[in-house]
């Protein structure tokens, strides 16, 4: 009877054992540093546990959701626009996103990663709508800024963070592409065009500057000239004011001899015709000197 009894106490004891066991190893959590547990009691929201050990209550509340903290990346999508100027576009666009909030991620979206592909197509046909090609084109960056902010402010609610929201390619249909490729080919010859006409332009401008200023040493030559010239007939007044009549008549006499002494040292004259006057001119200049003298 007494074996019977310890027997049936054994077995009680071991499965208290067992009980406690058990609901320590329910009881106990060890969350992993890139998780998030969501806890349930009765169907309800209990409490989100963070990285490291973390104590629940056995038999009653239960891990519902465990939810990755790490940052995801979605597929590459590709979605049709259409901006102000009636220009088909295909745009390519990349979003990377965390879950901050994973009460809020599994209690009020079934499908993330779906939910925001949709959200990014529509803020993307939206952003650009509101825009032309070359503002499409020229501030890809604004526009990547805005529809990063648009999809922030949607997923806030979703407990979810865009960490990064990009606009990898943006295509045009081949008709736009053909008339966008014309009109490059036009301004380039445009270009082109004008730049000849600008050389053509600043050759005339130096030529003429070229010539002004030709003109301009010339003129200061003269200039030279006749100051020289001045200043040689100042002397000679000065000197007939000195010396009379004799000083005009010595220089006379000397620009006579220059001239004949002139046409003397010319090429292929072999016969000099002498007049009378040359002569005395010689003479008057030698008397002249010896006066002087």
């Amino acid at each position: 009877m007494s074996q019977n009894f310890l027997t049936g106490g054994g077995i009680i004891l071991l499965l208290i054992a067992v009980f406690i066991i058990v609901s320590i190893f329910l009881g106990v959590r060890i969350v992993p540093q890139s998780q998030k547990y969501v806890v349930e009691r009765f169907g309800r929201l209990r409490s989100v546990l963070g990285p490291g050990i973390n104590l629940i209550v056995p038999f009653i509340d239960t891990v519902a959701h465990k939810v990755s903290i790490l940052e995801r990346q979605l597929p590459n999508q590709r979605q049709d626009a259409i901006t102000t100027d009636n220009v088909l576009l295909q745009v390519e666009t990349s979003v990377f996103y965390r879950i901050m909030e994973p009460e809020k991620t599994v209690y009020r979206i079934r499908d993330v990663d779906a939910a925001i592909l949709t959200t990014v197509a529509g803020i993307v046909r939206s952003e650009i709508g509101t825009m032309e090609l070359d503002e499409v084109q020229s501030n890809r960056g604004r526009l990547t800024t805005k529809i990063r902010e648009a999809i922030a402010d949607v997923v806030d609610d979703w407990g979810i963070e865009v960490t990064r929201a990009e606009l990898l390619d943006v295509n045009l249909d081949e008709a736009t592409r053909a008339a966008m490729l014309q009109q490059l080919n036009a301004e380039r010859a445009r270009r082109a065009t004008v730049t000849e006409s600008e050389g053509a332009l600043r050759a005339v401008q130096l030529a003429a500057d070229g010539q002004l200023y030709a003109a301009e040493q010339q003129a200061k030559a003269k200039r030279v000239s006749a100051d020289a010239e001045a200043y040689a007939t100042g002397v000679i007044a000065e000197a007939i004011a000195k010396n009379g009549l004799e000083a005009a008549q010595y220089q006379i006499a000397l620009a006579q001899v220059d001239a004949l002494m002139k046409v003397a040292v010319g090429t292929g004259k072999q016969t000099i015709l002498v007049p009378s006057q040359a002569l005395d001119a010689f003479g008057d200049a030698f008397k002249m000197l010896k006066g002087r003298g």
